[in-house]
């Protein structure tokens, strides 16, 4: 891909913090604006690093905002779009599904149509990048992986909202000509995840002596990716990806809640100098959610293949590193539960 100016959007969430930083520092050729809301999961604290890079601007904003998304992109001319920004929590979405459908589908929408109306006349050397999520595909029994020709089969409304933008992703492709890739990924884990999740939520609560809350019987099993692994993926396929192709990408590295969960109040025992056994006490089994998906499982044989791409680090070694950038990130940890990294926006971009 030869491009000029690319619009990466959540970039100030978990995974998408991660993408920004390494496209910021891994292309100088390229202008970076990273477009959010800056909803509770998005923090700008993620990328202060960064912030006064050449190449990368910083834009707050709603991707439901039609008449916004639609100037943005006849101010910045973005060549490629990598879509990140969605509302991903499950619980969150049973809740409020009516606020899913309008981030993850109609903001989907308005972007496709903003990219549309842009270069319809000539798509050459353009590219619109979805980054879905393997829950789209519903869920395994013991056995079997998802492969990108896996039927979709969502369960919850976030995954339906999250199945229904990859169907309008790939119908601008058939209908219109948009040259799309998408990349279905499993479960990330990493620094800057924020606390709701169950790997930060559990170090958290473990360093506070708190209840670790664990769903049904927590057999519930999950493929696990460290998040720079994941960046690194979606540099491979947005550069490297074929037109008009999806991506599976995953850690072949499954583990059921209780069991990750265990061996996370290990390693927190050694970090912590407690004694072998303290943290597991804290676990407690709660109430099952609505329609909870029994196993996850991905198949990325193709990008394995087509592009190269593996995971660098086993699970155990990317815990450890996630478990010591929280520890040693407890300011960080404590602005989010608090809230009060949502005065450093207002600090910094708005007095």
């Amino acid at each position: 891909m030869k491009v000029k100016t690319i619009l990466i959007t959540g970039g100030a969430g978990f995974i998408g913090s991660h993408v920004v930083r390494h496209f910021v520092n891994s292309y100088k050729q390229y202008h970076i604006v990273n477009l959010d809301v800056l909803t509770y999961a998005g923090n700008l604290e993620n990328l202060k690093d960064i912030e006064d890079a050449k190449n990368y601007t910083f834009v707050h904003g709603d991707i439901s905002d039609d008449s916004f998304i639609n100037a943005l992109f006849q101010e910045f001319q973005f060549e490629a779009v990598i879509h990140l920004a969605a509302e991903s929590h499950v619980d969150r979405s049973i809740s409020e599904p009516l606020l899913f459908a309008k981030t993850n589908i109609m903001g989907t929408l308005n972007l496709l149509n903003a990219f549309k109306e842009l270069w319809v006349d000539d798509w050459t050397g353009k590219r619109f990048y979805h980054i879905s999520t393997d829950e789209v595909y519903g869920t395994l029994g013991e056995t079997g992986l998802f492969t990108e020709s896996t039927a979709y089969d969502p369960n919850s409304p976030y995954s339906a909202s999250k199945a229904s933008s990859d169907h309008f992703v790939r119908a601008y492709g058939e209908t219109y000509g948009l040259p799309y890739v998408i990349s279905n990924c499993s479960n990330n884990y990493g620094g800057f995840q924020f606390p709701e999740k169950l790997i930060p939520l559990c170090i958290n609560n473990i360093v506070h002596h708190k209840p670790l809350p664990i769903y049904g019987d927590g057999k519930y099993t999950r493929d696990w990716l460290y998040v720079i692994d994941h960046a690194l993926a979606i540099d491979k396929i947005f550069h490297d990806g074929k037109n008009n192709a999806t991506y599976n990408v995953g850690g072949n590295n499954e583990w059921t809640n209780i069991d990750l969960v265990k061996l996370l109040c290990e390693i927190m025992d050694v970090k912590l100098n407690r004694a072998k056994g303290e943290s597991q006490k804290l676990i407690q089994f709660v109430k099952d959610r609505p329609g909870h998906d029994l196993r996850y499982a991905i198949d990325a044989s193709k990008i394995m293949s087509e592009l190269k791409w593996q995971p660098s680090v086993t699970f155990k070694e990317g815990l450890m590193k996630t478990v010591e950038w929280y520890l040693s990130n407890a300011e960080w940890l404590e602005s989010v539960t608090s809230g009060n990294y949502q005065n450093y926006y207002k600090t910094q971009y708005q007095e």
